[in-house]
């Protein structure tokens, strides 16, 4: 059975703690969540352990449990914002969500061609979460 949300898109921008636990909630209700990752390490609460998550042979791995569960059910790409090639994905993809999430000190997005008013005109019905 499809959730509540299954028509919404989420693109993810956030990192540590409420925005993913918000993002994971619309995830759980069958929204289809797009988490942006920065390339190398990632959101910084995979390090957030122990405990750590156990592979199929039962050796830790390095991401936290913590992690894992606020971050069930989405989908994740790893993604640099901070050059022009990583920007534009990002634009393209919020053409298409329905909403966005972020947690990003405040400008900090519009750096990057990312903020609110940037996107607005790009997609005029994205509901901004910040």
């Amino acid at each position: 059975m499809a959730g509540p949300l299954s028509h919404i898109r989420v693109l993810d921008l956030s990192r540590v703690l409420a925005g993913p636990w918000a993002s994971q909630n619309m995830a759980d209700l069958g929204a289809e969540v797009i988490k942006i990752e920065r390339p190398g390490t990632g959101d910084d609460s995979r390090a957030f352990g122990p405990p750590w998550v156990k592979d199929g042979a039962g050796r830790e791995t390095k991401d936290s449990a913590y992690y894992t569960s606020a971050n069930r059910g989405k989908k994740s790409v790893t993604l640099n914002i901070a050059v022009p090639e990583g920007q534009a994905i990002a634009r393209e993809i919020a053409k298409s969500a329905d909403v966005l999430i972020e947690n990003y000190k405040y400008g900090d997005l519009a750096r990057y061609g990312l903020g609110y008013e940037q996107l607005r005109e790009l997609n005029a019905r994205l509901i901004y979460c910040s």
